[in-house]
């Protein structure tokens, strides 16, 4: 079973939300902006998903229109007020949390370069848990035009003081953004009590499909559309509307509304100190890099010390437990997290961090799966004496960097390695797999039916500095090869290299054991199926 604990990256979709999105496109897949019947049913659906909307977010004023997720919001939000800035004297700057997700001063670097306003882009700082620091905020609100704060962090899960910023721009001109996107079902926003001037949302945070989102628009707040057309949305977003998105949206708001779809906070807290105890007892010595009474119940931001993020991170996806090293937008970047580095923890914090989170959906028998398998993956670590060593040096293993395509990938199928099987006689298994992901995936492997040898790609390809690198390794057999790894990336790398030292019978399976069919109980082998299609060219 996978263990998905990725959920401040993107949830799952709620079935009831399937079936609404389902039910709008084959039953009430009118326009919104035609006046004949079927057309005004689906307007009637966005009148109720924006109103249930309302009601959710405690917002009875103000403008909420649909938009394409909080990156939309964001840009939209950002240039409605930076475009009411113009010509005024008495701003200067434009203001974000140190710790924003990086859409918000993208989106004020580009329209202050845009609008040609030459304002100050200016990061606001935060402590060590994480939080604004009000006072140097209530020292320069004074001269600010926009201000933008999240409601919580989507990588350490830190709630952030509101009230406090509330307070520290009560004298300010400034306008004020708050992102919503992973408060939305989490935690109560008051966004009309607290003055907030925009607050963008996405519906893929909380099981709702992508695509869908919504800005919220304080009444009186300057507004500048977006996209300019049809006049969608009373004017202030063009484009037809996303119904089937919308539909999903309002049946995750109308589970929100219900109260017994999504645990409680309680419930939640209960989860994550279960956890909390799984992982500490995997982990000894692991370091929790938020305080938990000023995070969100459903994230926990952890470093183990002397364990690199990303051998953590090869761990868990081998064990079938999905994490991450942060946000998501940023994953490819394989860079120590911004967020961590802005609340001035040390390198071996920032540079071994693993983001763990889930949903309000999630149960008790789910969570004891987790902290199982978060257990085992802690054993595995510890029978490999991996726990209590420096981290590696990142330079010294090339194995992490993209491959680049292979000339000499295969697709992901079972027939596809029967078909090279029968092409090349003798074809054996490599697996490069470090040690501490081997075991998880050997049924998977073992339904290839081809001979198999454990070769971690670390133990040849990567050499210490200053040593000649080897170059073909005495454990590989003299015969046709077919690497494999959890990803595609470091068996693509070792396939590239022996093709590059003269040996042409080489390749990697495209996207590794991750992308592997599962074989069903007694499902035949690739050999078996050798004459089920024909065979690849040499």
């Amino acid at each position: 079973m996978e263990i998905y604990l990725d959920a401040n990256a993107t949830t799952p979709v709620l079935p009831a939300a399937q079936a609404a999105a389902l039910a709008c496109m084959s039953e009430q897949f009118g326009n919104p902006s035609s006046t004949h019947a079927t057309g005004l049913r689906a307007h009637a659906l966005l009148d109720d998903t924006r109103a249930r909307a309302r009601r959710v977010l405690g917002i009875p004023t103000g403008q909420l229109l649909f938009t394409s997720g909080a990156t939309e919001g964001i840009q939209t939000a950002v240039l409605s007020a930076l475009m009411s800035l113009r010509g005024r004297d008495d701003v200067d700057c434009l203001l974000y949390g140190a710790t924003e997700h990086k859409a918000v001063p993208a989106a004020l670097h580009h329209w202050n370069r845009v609008l040609d306003l030459g304002l100050v882009v200016a990061p606001i700082p935060v402590d060590p848990q994480g939080r604004h620091e009000l006072d140097w905020l209530r020292r320069h609100a004074g001269r600010a035009g926009l201000v933008c704060t999240m409601a919580a962090n989507n990588e350490s899960g830190v709630i952030s003081d509101l009230d406090g910023i509330a307070a520290a721009l009560a004298d300010s001109p400034a306008l004020w953004l708050v992102d919503g996107v992973q408060g939305l079902g989490k935690l109560d926003l008051r966004l009309a009590e607290r003055r907030v001037d925009y607050a963008p949302f996405s519906g893929h945070k909380l099981y709702a499909p992508k695509g869908i989102g919504l800005l919220y628009v304080r009444e009186g707040a300057p507004f500048t559309p977006l996209m300019a057309g049809g006049g969608q949305e009373g004017g202030l977003r063009s484009g037809t509307e996303n119904m089937a998105g919308v539909a999903a949206l309002g049946a995750v708001l109308t589970a929100l509304e219900d109260g017994h779809t999504f645990a409680s906070p309680a419930l939640l807290a209960q989860h994550r100190a279960h956890l909390t105890e799984a992982l500490s007892e995997a982990f000894p010595g692991l370091v929790f890099n938020a305080p938990a009474a000023l995070s969100l119940p459903t994230t926990l931001n952890f470093s183990v010390p002397g364990v690199a993020s990303r051998l953590l991170l090869e761990l868990f996806d081998a064990a079938g437990v999905r994490v991450s090293g942060g946000s998501a937008c940023s994953a490819a970047q394989a860079a120590p997290s911004f967020v961590l580095e802005a609340m001035g923890l040390p390198a071996w914090q920032t540079g071994s961090a693993i983001r763990l989170s889930f949903g309000p959906l999630a149960n008790e028998a789910f969570i004891d799966a987790a902290c199982a398998r978060i257990r085992a993956c802690g054993e595995v670590l510890r029978s490999q004496g991996r726990q209590g060593q420096r981290p590696p040096d990142a330079t010294a293993h090339p194995v992490c960097a993209p491959a680049g395509k292979p000339e000499q990938d295969l697709l992901c199928s079972v027939a596809d390695v029967a078909a090279l099987a029968h092409r090349h006689p003798g074809l054996t298994l490599v697996d490069v797999h470090e040690a501490h992901e081997q075991g998880w995936d050997d049924e998977r492997l073992d339904s290839l039916g081809l001979p198999r040898r454990r070769l971690p790609l670390s133990q040849w390809l990567d050499t210490p500095p200053g040593q000649q690198t080897r170059t073909v390794p005495e454990e590989l057999p003299d015969t046709p090869l077919l690497f494999i790894c959890r990803s595609g990336q470091r068996s693509a790398q070792a396939a590239r290299r022996l093709r590059q030292q003269g040996q042409p019978r080489a390749w990697s399976l495209a996207g590794g054991v991750a992308l592997l069919p599962e074989a069903p109980a007694g499902a035949r082998t690739a050999t078996d199926a050798i004459g089920d299609r024909p065979s690849l060219p040499a």
